[in-house]
């Protein structure tokens, strides 16, 4: 059975994306609920991403690994069975995810990679608060193994489980597999998300519609895509995203209010799994038990 408790984590995906995203994350965090974001190293504008955050102590950031639709952290020669003469991964995930399960040599190109995105965080400085996959790709069993097994040695602790309340019959499987893997690896993650359904439309109504639905056990997380106005969209893939709108949801008077009317602990991963604070998931439910053993991995493996 699960815990009982409940607490909030509301983040940023795709920090170090563009300075318009990169202003966005700092304004939600100053003045909004935002309390989490998402790195991605190899990203334009990582290092502004990177300069932003050392300014905010309370923001908690992670790594956003890229494996799809995204520059690589390695040079394009080292790695050329994962991304074009370009350097930047495609959007054939259904085409990779089979590469990556059945070929070694790819296998062995995609850990390079990985590894190489972990150390460039590393080299940030920041403490890593989670890790996730851009457009979730950590749900791929080879790409999990490796996150786990290399992220160990980076003082992985929390891991986000991309479960949403009506995910699609054949995800299901593929959701509880991995809660299972991430339990028995000790590493911490959320009990659901919000934010896929909607995704790059998670404006006030989305949000405070989120917040009205929440179980009442269990730890959130509210991810976005915020950005601030600008010429053209983000990327070509993010046409449709209303990045402002999401802005304005999370600097929001409403959506405020409706988190603390609810009472929810709300920090990053790092604040509602700390021992003794809030609470999350298991398969069978989070204990402050489960929760140490995955500080205790992390304090075997590499501190930042």
């Amino acid at each position: 059975m699960r815990s009982g408790r409940r607490a909030l984590i509301v983040t940023a995906d795709d920090f170090g994306l563009h300075p318009r995203v990169n202003a966005a994350v700092e304004r939600a965090h100053r003045d909004g609920v935002l309390k989490a974001a998402s790195l991605m190293v190899g990203a334009p504008a990582a290092r502004d991403a990177v300069e932003r955050a050392r300014r905010l102590p309370n923001l908690r950031v992670g790594l956003h690994l890229v494996l799809a639709d995204g520059p690589a952290t390695l040079p394009a020669v080292q790695i050329p069975a994962l991304v074009g003469p370009d350097g930047r991964f495609g959007d054939a995930m259904v085409r990779d995810g089979f590469r990556f399960f059945f070929l070694p040599a790819v296998r062995e190109a995609l850990a390079r990679e990985i590894r190489a995105q972990f150390e460039a965080f590393a080299a940030t400085g920041l403490p890593l608060d989670h890790v996730n996959a851009h457009k979730h790709f950590h749900l791929h069993p080879t790409v999990l193994s490796l996150v786990l097994s290399i992220g160990r040695e980076f003082g992985l602790r929390a891991v986000r489980l991309p479960f949403e309340a009506n995910a699609p019959w054949w995800l299901r499987p593929w959701i509880a597999l991995m809660r299972r893997r991430l339990a028995r690896a000790g590493i911490a993650y959320n009990d659901y998300v919000a934010g896929i359904e909607h995704t790059g439309g998670m404006d006030e109504a989305a949000l405070l519609d989120a917040l009205a639905r929440m179980p009442a056990e269990g730890v959130a997380e509210i991810y976005c895509h915020p950005a601030e106005a600008g010429e053209g969209p983000i990327t070509a893939s993010m046409q449709a995203y209303r990045h402002l709108d999401e802005l304005d949801a999370l600097l929001s008077p409403r959506v405020a209010a409706a988190i603390a009317a609810a009472g929810l602990p709300c920090g990053g991963f790092a604040d509602i799994f700390a021992d003794g604070f809030g609470g999350g998931a298991s398969a069978g439910g989070t204990t402050d038990a489960h929760l140490k053993r995955g500080h205790d991995v992390a304090r075997r493996g590499s501190s930042l």
